[in-house]
């Protein structure tokens, strides 16, 4: 696949078509040691892979700390082409030994908290900046502000816009797994991108009602995440994960059609899964994650196979049918 950079909405920011999502090297429901997350960020920047996404809450900053310590193993700060994005929004706090860490096996003994406030934004950035040694990201994200809409806009755009101007990043945007609260982001805030997690996929096109084509409308560009609804994608089978809990059958057993018209083709649907957002012309950009040089290597082997025409149309009418 062609990964020229493609802009960012009207930022100087640009983004290859394809970057690594780092939620994985946090540990995302499995351990993973140190050097199979420097050898992720390698060969993510050896394929061309350079935009790299990353999170307080992926592993409590372990992602952070982990692509931090790669780019410095790896000479890769600064690099020509680098883009490195992170989230505000959620700060990382101490918690006793042995508190629950939810889905991230690789994290410290903490927890993880909201705060949308000027300060705390500000805090979680100079935190992040610190855990990734960087001295500025490319684009910051608001990260799931899903019951904090109001505050979001009153208290926390403001700080990221000053960013913008001051140049302390490139891009401002919101990263979230829904579509109808960054809608009226895109509607109000004055953002530049929006990262869609889960709701721009080949199995569920909830973004396509109101985020995608109000984006397109505004230039605002999307950025996609979740291609494989956490897992429900890739291996569509009871038990499966949906929006990081167990897929109900109802969609266990769409999933399962769309893998069976994906064989009528001989195209996994994996292929189809990872290809998909790029039909949208808002779409900039798609992360993929992977715990492993082999996992990535599949997945962007995967964006060079073909779909055809009359199996894209399969695939909607199931994706779509009441």
């Amino acid at each position: 696949m062609d990964l020229t950079p493609r802009r960012l909405g009207r930022s100087d920011v640009h983004v290859p078509a394809v970057g690594l999502g780092t939620a994985p090297l946090g540990g995302m429901y499995a351990h993973v040691a140190e050097e199979q997350a420097l050898d992720v960020v390698r060969a993510a920047l050896e394929a061309g892979a350079t935009y790299l996404d990353t999170a307080p809450q992926y592993g409590h900053g372990t992602a952070e700390r982990r692509l931090g310590a790669a780019l410095a193993t790896l000479g890769a700060a600064g690099r020509p082409g680098l883009v490195v994005s992170t989230k505000v929004g959620r700060l990382v706090v101490p918690a006793p030994a042995g508190a629950a860490q939810g889905i991230f096996a690789d994290a410290p003994p903490s927890d993880v908290v909201f705060d949308f406030s000027p300060a705390g934004v500000e805090r979680s950035l100079a935190e992040s900046l610190d855990r990734l040694g960087l001295d500025r990201v490319d684009i910051v994200y608001v990260h799931d502000p899903d019951e904090h809409a109001d505050e979001v806009l009153a208290r926390t755009f403001p700080v990221l816009r000053r960013w913008r101007d001051e140049g302390v990043v490139g891009a401002i945007g919101v990263g979230m797994n829904q579509s109808a609260v960054p809608a009226r982001f895109v509607r109000e805030a004055d953002l530049d991108v929006v990262l869609l997690a889960g709701r721009w996929s080949v199995l569920d096109r909830t973004g396509g009602a109101d985020l995608m084509p109000l984006a397109l409308e505004r230039g605002v560009s999307v950025v996609v995440g979740g291609v494989f609804n956490s897992g429900l994608l890739a291996d569509p089978r009871p038990g499966a994960r949906f929006d990081y809990g167990i897929a109900p059958d109802h969609l266990v057993a769409r999933a399962q059609a769309l893998a069976a018209a994906c064989e009528r083709y001989a195209v996994p649907l994996k292929a189809a899964a990872l290809q998909f957002p790029f039909r949208h012309p808002a779409v900039a950009s798609v992360l993929t994650g992977a715990r492993s040089r082999a996992e990535l290597e599949e997945n962007l082997a995967l964006l060079d196979v073909e779909v055809p025409e009359a199996l894209w149309a399969e695939l909607d009418a199931i994706a779509t049918a009441r």
